[in-house]
């Protein structure tokens, strides 16, 4: 078996370097989940201080109220 080339070797470190960052990036996503979550009260919270009323909220949501 041939040895590996110094471009065949730094393509290699270079791809484990592009897995790694990916998976930093999901556990970041992941930690700003925790750290800010999002649930019903806030999201009707800011869509009010959007100036939404509730019947265009139902509306954009196509609910029938």
């Amino acid at each position: 078996m041939a040895a590996k080339s110094v471009e065949e070797r730094v393509a290699l470190i270079e791809g484990k370097i592009a897995k790694k960052k990916e998976e930093i990036e999901a556990l970041e996503a992941q930690k700003q989940k925790l750290l800010h979550p999002i649930n019903m009260k806030t999201v009707m919270a800011k869509a009010k201080e959007a100036g939404l009323s509730p019947e265009e909220i139902a509306e954009k949501l196509g609910l029938e109220v």
